[in-house]
């Protein structure tokens, strides 16, 4: 049984400006899984990097309010609102509340580096 526990992932600073903790990663960990699941954090105020991946992505918002946008398109998210983000979309997140943003994310398949291009 493998239990990932949230603080006992580093955090760090990803390439879209997200504060990330990697839970699962088929990569990272003797799992067979097809996609990977981190935890991000955007701190009031500030906007995530416009990116995008060549695999299909879902935000599912823990807390804090977003302004999400995929390509043209922009809408309010929320404490439970899933979003997909289809492969090779333009993408970035900013964080409009009044407390961090916080979600998790999925990457289908799992996130590698050389399928993420930042703007």
């Amino acid at each position: 049984m493998l239990v990932q526990k949230l603080n006992n992932c580093p955090e760090f600073l990803a390439g879209d400006s997200t504060h990330l903790r990697e839970l699962l990663h088929p990569d990272k960990q003797a799992i067979t899984l097809r996609y990977s699941l981190a935890h991000a954090t955007l701190p009031v105020g500030e906007t995530s990097q416009p990116h995008s991946l060549k695999t299909s992505e879902v935000y599912y918002i823990l807390s804090g309010k977003g302004e999400m946008h995929i390509d043209d398109e922009t809408q309010i998210v929320e404490p439970g609102d899933a979003v997909y983000i289809p492969p090779n979309a333009k993408q970035f997140i900013y964080s409009c509340g009044d407390q961090p943003l916080v979600f998790i994310c999925i990457v289908d398949p799992a996130w590698r580096k050389e399928d993420e291009t930042v703007y």
